[in-house]
């Protein structure tokens, strides 16, 4: 008996040192996969473009003389230009693959453009513009994550800028005239010079709409590229004759243009913190 129990004590021990020897094997950490959800900041660059319209329509008697017949047609020109600027947001990773989010962004611009050679009435031609010093918008965004790196998106919402039109008319070479309607006028009598001239600086509202897709290269760095329809609505600019010749008021037309809407391309990287 104290032989069986001798060797039972010393098998215990053995079995004991075996296992403390044998490697132990331990279930691989996954690594977390990085949330959305926060705060984020960057910079973008990008390019504006569109083919606006204006047409034109005299104010006066005097005005509707000088026009003659048949009345000036509308002119199309293009406008573009390039953009750059930076935007800020926030987003909510709401689902595993699903994100909404608010971003606002603040452009500086060179989207510009005019038409000319419009002839009025055979004496003169007429010379329009338009120029985007800056614009912003205050977006909506949501998405669909379709891996944890990389988001497919809409957006939409305000869009504001501030826009510059001008106006102008002007006598064609070997041309010049004199109207005078008793209470209106313009004069004109030499050729190639500017006889009307007109223009606006004012801040416009609108909207936008588009969409991108972003890319996490790092665990809080992501680049995007976008694309935005923006609109800010139509506008006009009443150009008036800088000579009046000897009326009681200077003969006038007002250049009314079409939505100044264009499209945006652009990329992006974002900071998110």
């Amino acid at each position: 008996m104290k032989r069986i129990l001798i060797a039972g004590i010393a098998a215990l021990i053995s079995g004991s040192a075996f296992a403390a020897d044998m490697p132990v094997y331990r279930k691989a950490p996954v690594a977390p996969v990085a949330s959305w959800t926060g705060f984020y900041a960057g910079l973008n660059v990008g390019y504006g473009f569109n083919d606006p319209t204006a047409s034109f329509v005299a104010n006066d008697v005097a005005s509707f003389a000088i026009i003659g017949a048949p009345p000036p047609l509308p002119t199309s020109y293009n406008i573009n230009g390039v953009l750059g600027g930076g935007q800020i947001g926030y987003n909510w990773q709401i689902a595993p693959n699903w994100l909404i989010g608010l971003e606002a962004d603040f452009q500086g611009s060179d989207i510009k453009g005019g038409g000319n050679s419009l002839r009025i009435g055979g004496a003169a031609i007429a010379a329009v513009s338009q120029r985007l010093d800056w614009f912003g918008t205050v977006r909506a965004r949501a998405g669909l994550l379709a891996t944890d790196k990389l988001l497919v998106y809409g957006t939409g919402g305000l869009a504001y800028g501030q826009l510059n039109n001008s106006a102008q008319f002007a006598t064609i070479p070997g041309n010049g005239f004199a109207v005078n309607a008793g209470t209106v006028g313009a004069n004109c009598p030499v050729s190639g010079i500017t006889c009307f001239t007109g223009s606006e600086n004012k801040l416009k509202a609108g909207y936008t709409a588009g969409g991108g897709v972003e890319y996490a290269i790092l665990q809080n760095v992501t680049v995007k590229a976008e694309y935005l329809y923006v609109n800010l609505g139509t506008s006009s600019v009443t150009s008036i004759a800088t000579d009046q010749n000897g009326a009681a008021a200077p003969a006038s037309f007002t250049a009314n243009f079409t939505d100044f809407d264009f499209h945006v391309v652009r990329l992006g990287a974002n900071w998110r913190f």
